[in-house]
C-alpha cells in the first residue's frame, strides 16, 4: 500500500479522511463487481480526471484487474454524463464544491441511478451532495498541485482492489421483508425526458422510463428534475431547491 506523507506534526490521513476513503473504495469495488464504468470528470482541472481513469484502465501492479473508467472532458460535462452514465455506474469528481458542472451532475446522479464520489478541499459541498466526499480541508489555492488528490484517487484504487481480495465483502444481502423503508416508494428524484401535453410526463429513474402524473407542479420542462412519490410528481426541484 502507499504511504501518505507527513503533514504538519501527524503522519497519514485524518481518521475521517480515512473512513470515507475505505467506504468509497468497498462501494466502488461492489459497483465494479455488478458490471459498473467508472465516470470521471475535473472541469477545472483536467488532467485529475484523465489521471484517475488510467489508474483504474491501466493498472501499474501485476495481476491487478484492469477496470472500465473514462474521463469525461468535453465542454458540457453534464450533458455528455447524461448520454453517457447508466444505472449502477459510479461518477467520481475532483472539484471544489462551487464547480457548477460538478454539482449539477451530483444532484442528477440519483435520477441516473448513478453513485458518486467527490474528491476537493476547502469549502465542502452541502451534506448529502454526493454518496462520499473525501475531502481536504485546506483551502490552499495551490491544494490541486500539490499531490494530495493524486494521494487520494491512488489510494482509492489501492483499496478497491484489496477489497477483490475479499470477495465476501462485494456481496450484500437482500431485503427479504414484504414491506420495508428501503423499498417502499419514498419520494425520489427522477430527469423529465418527454414533458408531454397533458397531465403525465415520461421521465428517467435508476429503473428506467416511467410516466409520471404531473398535475400538482404543473408545466414541467426536459432536463428537469422531480420528486416523486407513488407515481405523482410532488415538486419541481431548481439548482437552488424547490421551483
Amino acid at each position: 500500500m502507499t504511504t501518505a506523507p507527513e503533514t504538519g506534526t501527524d503522519a497519514g490521513l485524518a481518521p475521517e479522511l480515512a473512513d470515507d476513503l475505505a467506504a468509497a473504495a468497498l462501494t466502488l469495488a461492489r459497483r465494479f463487481s455488478t458490471g459498473a464504468t467508472l465516470w470521471c470528470v475535473a472541469p477545472a482541472w483536467e488532467p485529475h480526471a484523465q489521471h484517475v481513469a488510467v489508474e483504474f484502465v491501466h493498472p501499474v501492479v501485476v495481476g491487478a484487474r484492469a477496470l472500465p473508467a473514462v474521463a469525461l472532458t468535453d465542454r458540457d460535462p453534464v450533458a455528455t454524463a447524461r448520454l453517457s452514465v447508466r444505472p449502477g455506474d459510479v461518477v467520481l469528481a475532483v472539484a471544489d464544491a462551487a464547480d457548477p458542472y460538478v454539482r449539477e451532475i451530483a444532484r442528477r446522479a440519483p435520477a441516473w441511478g448513478a453513485t458518486t464520489i467527490w474528491i476537493g478541499h476547502g469549502a465542502r459541498p452541502p451534506a448529502g451532495s454526493a454518496d462520499h466526499v473525501l475531502w481536504h480541508d485546506d483551502p490552499d489555492p495551490a491544494q490541486p498541485a500539490t499531490g494530495g488528490f493524486v494521494l487520494l484517487y491512488h489510494l482509492l484504487w489501492e483499496l478497491t482492489h484489496v477489497c477483490f481480495e475479499h470477495p465476501g465483502l462485494l456481496t450484500t444481502e437482500g431485503c427479504t421483508d414484504e414491506v420495508c423503508v428501503t423499498c417502499s416508494d419514498e419520494g425520489r428524484v427522477v430527469e423529465v425526458t418527454d414533458p408531454g401535453t397533458g397531465s403525465t410526463a415520461l421521465v428517467r429513474t435508476p429503473d428506467g422510463e416511467q410516466e409520471v402524473v404531473v398535475d400538482l407542479v404543473g408545466r414541467v420542462r426536459r432536463d428537469d428534475l422531480l420528486l416523486v412519490h407513488a407515481g405523482a410528481a410532488l415538486r419541481v426541484l431548481s439548482a437552488e431547491g424547490t421551483r
